[in-house]
């Protein structure tokens, strides 16, 4: 199973978690979706992960990957 590891601003709260979980949760290719708040990490898991997709779905949720 593959694995995209993000780190993305905005993410402060439960009804963060639930917004991610339940947006990228349901694209083609991800089986989970898991997100540490204190880190603003977003883990995706799934046999078949487009890391620029989903990327760009955060952004368009509202939580914009950042480097660095």
């Amino acid at each position: 199973m593959a694995q995209e590891r993000f780190t993305v601003a905005n993410v402060k709260c439960g009804g963060c978690v639930k917004n991610i979980q339940n947006n990228v949760g349901q694209m083609a290719g991800v089986d989970s979706v898991d997100v540490d708040i204190a880190a603003k990490q977003v883990v995706v898991h799934g046999p078949s992960l487009d890391r620029e997709i989903i990327s760009a779905k955060l952004a368009a949720l509202g939580y914009p990957e950042v480097n660095g």
